[in-house]
Order: structure tokens, then sequence, then C-alpha cells
């Protein structure tokens, strides 16, 4: 492997590594006599490649240390983004902030870290003399504003060390940010980390472990909190919760981190963090005085009963919200073994929250982009295949948060998988769920409120058909259908409902969503198919009976009505498909195979196609996003069924 390839495989090592980085965070660097390879901003060390590191001139480099700048800070700070810019030969990447720091050290590889072992000491009243004690060997630097000012300290201070020693140090400690590790080979800078980890490994307590309950109040409290922290045109949140033994011992010391240890902290989760009961009226009230205050919603909420709550403009922030949170929650314990925890002074919190440097940062990690449905949760029953994995995959590439809701485990996780691989700042989850069964929907709705902290839409879409006439239909299977395509979409709406109502009472511009994926059998009789045409002839009653009394509440109704799916399993399964059992019925005159049958279908449409899950999202996306129907039932049929 050339150097760069070492470079990358390092990066990712470590960076893939949350003992060593969280959400991205970190730099490297390699170097040649008359060029530096530095990660570039927007980069993230777990996945980086070469085109991932900008590439300067040292030459245009190495005046910076001596250099005098402008006394006044913007214009200092200008001067050094515009040296910076000079010395760089790929203008198409911003190289990291600390890429002047990495080009004064006399080794030609550089990787900076943020341990959560080392913050824990780093972040601690007694850093400085446990640091000296334990690692004498090492550059120990307090607490500077990042940029130019702590490279230029780290700069004279490496000078020093040098004209003292002869060499420069190979470990550098920075106070309430982390360590930088240099040497001229990749297994030296493995043998050093090992060697810094192993440690201090040796000086602190093992962490809390274990998962904990999440009280059943979390669907009464989580939306109602996700309303409040949405309006007023702040843009819908996506909030996650976790609940463990870290969080447990956070809220038990909630004044052992209310104040951040590191600028990523600030970055990510802001400066202040709330504390809150598990109730909606001292929440809305606590909320709302943080907003007037500080200009800005709360990112970070510690909730009695609940756990951390991360508050996200979209699902991939809240994960990392709550990715740096826990893990200072984890610098707070660790810093106990080193005389407790020292977090941030307010000016170096001033300084971080306005620096040009991390408002880039922040704005790169809140950046969102814009679907019909960006933000919303979108519940999709027997969405694991067919038809609802398409509708489900549709709304997903618009931006949606998708619960995959399925009786098929397996089918249904990986599903969710394949939904997360295309996602951009959204995410799916699978929740095996019976929409037959009371108990399984309120786990339904636990699940998505503690992963998504609302419930926009509900698109009842699972449904059985078994096809048959009077003679042939047994009472067995008459019950089973209406259960699932009937009885089951009460049970949907009466659990989602509730969820919604909640929401609305906190806002009064937000509107909600049951959306009941319907059929065309729904509109008119089907001979032969009485028990699935009887199930959603009533489920257009429902929607219709559903709607006026939710109107008032601004959650709309809707079912949405398709034609036939040919292509689909449902329609299409050689063994037990529609096509198969309306052949076995006699459904279709004079057919003789199941093309006859197909056939037979395709010339009642007028234009001469199968509705599909591309279609029938469309006619869903149109349900949600007007604001003046509800009660409606809307044919996608090619034509066949023509509403008066």
């Amino acid at each position: 492997m050339n150097a760069i390839e070492q470079l990358v495989v390092i990066s990712r090592k470590y960076g893939a590594d949350s003992r060593y980085v969280i959400a991205g965070g970190g730099n490297t660097s390699f170097k040649t006599a008359d060029k530096l390879w530095v990660k570039a901003s927007g980069h993230a060390l777990a996945t980086i490649g070469e085109d991932g590191f900008a590439v300067l001139d040292r030459s245009k480099l190495a005046p910076m240390g001596t250099k005098v700048y402008s006394a006044d800070v913007a214009e200092r700070e200008a001067q050094v983004k515009e040296d910076l810019a000079s010395a760089n030969l790929t203008k198409d990447r911003r190289p990291s902030v600390e890429t002047s720091l990495h080009n004064c050290m006399d080794y030609a590889f550089v990787v900076h870290l943020h341990p959560t072992l080392v913050n824990g000491l780093m972040c601690s009243v007694n850093a400085a003399n446990v640091c000296d004690e334990l690692f004498p060997e090492a550059l120990y630097i307090e607490y500077t504003d990042p940029g130019y000012t702590l490279f230029k300290k780290v700069y004279d201070r490496l000078e020093a060390w040098k004209a003292a020693k002869g060499s420069q140090p190979q470990v550098i400690f920075l106070q309430n940010h982390g360590v930088f590790v240099a040497a001229d080979t990749t297994q030296e800078i493995e043998a050093l980390y090992d060697g810094i980890i192993g440690r201090l490994e040796g000086r602190v307590k093992a962490l809390p472990e274990g998962e904990s309950p999440v009280c059943d109040c979390v669907t009464e409290v989580l939306p109602v909190i996700r309303q409040v922290l949405s309006r007023g045109g702040r843009g819908l949140k996506t909030l996650q919760v976790t609940s463990n033994a870290l969080t447990d011992w956070a809220l038990e010391n909630p004044g052992l981190v209310k104040v951040p240890f590191t600028p990523d902290i600030i970055v990510y989760c802001k400066s202040e963090y709330l504390v809150l009961e598990a109730d909606v009226t001292d929440a809305e009230k606590q909320i709302e005085a943080y907003v007037e205050r500080r200009g800005h919603t709360p990112k970070v909420l510690l909730v009695k009963g609940i756990g951390l709550v991360a508050v996200g403009d979209h699902a991939k922030n809240a994960g990392i919200i709550t990715e740096v949170f826990l893990d200072a929650i984890k610098v707070a314990w660790y810093a106990a073994s080193f005389g407790g925890a020292h977090g941030m002074e307010p000016s170096w919190i001033r300084f971080i929250d306005t620096w040009e440097v991390e408002n880039y940062r922040r704005k790169v990690a809140s950046a969102a982009s814009q679907g019909r449905v960006e933000g919303k949760t979108i519940v999709v029953t027997g969405a694991a295949q067919g038809f609802g994995e398409g509708i489900a995959r549709e709304l997903m590439g618009q931006g949606a948060n998708i619960v995959v809701a399925d009786l098929n485990e397996a089918v249904g996780a990986a599903t969710a998988a394949s939904f997360n691989a295309i996602a951009r700042n959204n995410k799916a989850i699978f929740v095996k769920t019976n929409v037959a069964d009371m108990d399984s929907l309120h786990n339904l709705m636990k699940q998505t409120i503690c992963t998504f902290g609302a419930l926009d839409v509900f698109v009842s879409n699972a449904g059985v058909l078994r096809a048959g006439g009077l003679e042939a239909m047994t009472p067995e299977n008459f019950e089973f259908v209406t259960n699932i395509n009937y009885k089951a979409y009460f049970f949907c709406a009466k659990v989602a409902s509730h969820i919604m109502k909640l929401q609305t009472a906190a806002d009064p511009e937000y509107f909600a969503d049951i959306v009941q994926v319907n059929s065309k059998s729904g509109l008119r009789g089907s001979k032969a198919n009485f028990a699935y045409a009887g199930g959603k002839f009533g489920g257009i009653g429902l929607t219709q009976s559903f709607a006026l009394e939710l109107a008032p509440f601004r959650v709309k109704v809707n079912s949405i009505c398709p034609g036939n799916f040919y292509d689909g399993p449902l329609w299409s399964n050689p063994e037990n498909g529609l096509f198969v059992q309306y052949l076995a019925a006699g459904k279709v005159p004079d057919a003789k195979t199941v093309q006859d049958v197909k056939d037979f279908y395709l010339a009642q449409v007028p234009m001469r196609k199968g509705c599909n899950p591309v279609d029938v999202t469309k006619a869903i996306l149109y349900a949600i996003e007007q604001t003046g129907e509800t009660g409606q039932a809307i044919p996608v049929t090619g034509g066949q069924v023509m509403l008066a």
C-alpha cells in the first residue's frame, strides 16, 4: 500500500469505532516534504476515500506559524482563511480547520481523534495533573479557542519543546477537546493509541450497562412535545428516545451533563439542555421559555420516566444528537475518576456558538432534502412486500420516515433495511404487527413514537383476499377476510387517531392523515368475491364516519381505491395468486388458462394498464397535501370505475 492508501485505512479503522470517533468527527493527515493531505470538511472518517482529502501546498502553509496577523479577531480569521485557501490545491474540498496544526507536526502521519476515554480525562478537573502523571512524554495544552489561536499556541509550544528536547512530542492532549497522535508509520500510530487507551482503562470504572423500560406514558407525552417543538414555522422535528443505564444515571445526576464538555457537543446538541417531567403542560412552558431565551428549539431533552430525547431536524440529525449526547454522559462518568467533570466555560461556549467554522459544520449536519412528505412519520401496514412495500418505498423516496408494520418478521426487517440503504436524512424501521390485535397495535404506536416522536400519517394497507361464491365461501374464510379488511381498519384508526389528536391540539396549523388503501371492489360489487368486496364497501363507510368524527380535530380520513395490481404477488403468484384463484373459482366465463383470466381483466380497463404502487402513492400524497377534503374514496383504476 502506498501512503495515501494507508491513510485511508487508518482513517476508516478509527472512524468506524465509536470509542474513538462520533458523528463523523476527528481528522487525519499525511505529509511529504511539499504536500499535505488532510481530511476535508463534510467527509466522515469511517467511509472516507482518497477523494475525501484536501491537498495543500506546504510551502504556503509553513509561514503561518510566524506570520503576524491582524489584532482584530474577525479580520485575523479572514486572513487565515484566505491563506488556507491559497494553499489549497483541491479547490472543491474545504480542508479541516486544524490543517495548520497538522502541518506543523514533524511526522508523516497525524491522527486527531476524540476518544471517549481520553475526553473523560481531558474534561476533568484534574486533567493537567493526571496527564502529567500518566503521560509524561506527551504535551498538554490547556483549553484554547479552536482555529488560529489554538494553532499558534500549539506551534509555539512545539517549537519550545523541540528546542529543549531536540524533537517534538508524538502525543498532544487538548483540554476539553481530544488528542493528536503523530508518527512516521500508521503501525506506530496504532501502538500509541493502544498505549493511551490501555493506561486510561486502568484508572476508570466500567460504564453502567443495560436497557431500561420506557414508560407507556411516552405515547401521551412525546407527540405533544414534538408538535410544540415543530409549531410556529419551526419545521417538523424528529424525536428519538434512548433509555438505558447511562440515561438513568444522567437523569439521577442532571447537573453532571448540564454544561457541554467539548466543541462537538455544542455543534450538534447546542449548549443548554432541558430536564423535564413527563408532563405536557410543564414541558410546553419550559420549551417555549427556552425558545424565547435562546432563539432556537432545544436539541436535547432529558425526560423523567422516558429517557434521553434527541430533537433533530430530521432522523439522521436526531441519531447524531443521540450519539453525541450519550458520549457526553460517558465522558461525565469517566471524569468522575479524575476528580469530576469540568465543563466548558461560558466564554469558550460563546466562541463555538458563533464561530463560522462550527456554524458550517452545523449547517451540513442539519441540511434537509425536500420531498413531498419531508420529515413526516408514516406507518404503512402490510408493507413488508407487495403493494404495501411499493407504497412505502415511494413515500420513503419523498422524505418520510417509514414504519414497516407487518407480521412477516424476516421479510419486513429486510424491507426496512433496503429502505435505509436509499435513505437520505430519513429512516425506516420494522415493527412486527398484527393489525387485528389491539395490544400489537399499541406496541406499534409506542415503537413509532420512541423512534420518531410522532405519527403524521397512518396508511392502513394490510389486506387479505379469499375468493369464492356463496357455495364455496366458508364461514372461517369470510371471518378471516372481514377481520383484516374491515375490523382491523377500525382498530388502526382508533389507535392512530388518539396520537394524532394529541398533536393537532398542540398546533392549530397542523393536519394529520389516516389513509385506507381500499379497492375498486369497495366502489362496486365483485362476483364470487363478496367477502373482499363487502369488507371494502364497509371500509368506505368507516372512512366517511371517521372523517366526520375527526374533522374537528384536523385529522383527515380518506380511502384510495386502486384498480388491479396485476404485476404484484397478490395477482400473479403462480401458486395462489388471484389469477389462479379466479380460474379455479370459475369467475371468468370460458377461461381455460391464467393468461385468459389476465386478458379478461385488462380488457375492462380503458387505459389498458394495471394499477401500481406509484399510481397509488400519488393519490396518497394528494390526500395528505390537501386540506379541503376528507371522507373521500379516490379511485385509481385506469378509468375502470368512474364516480358520478
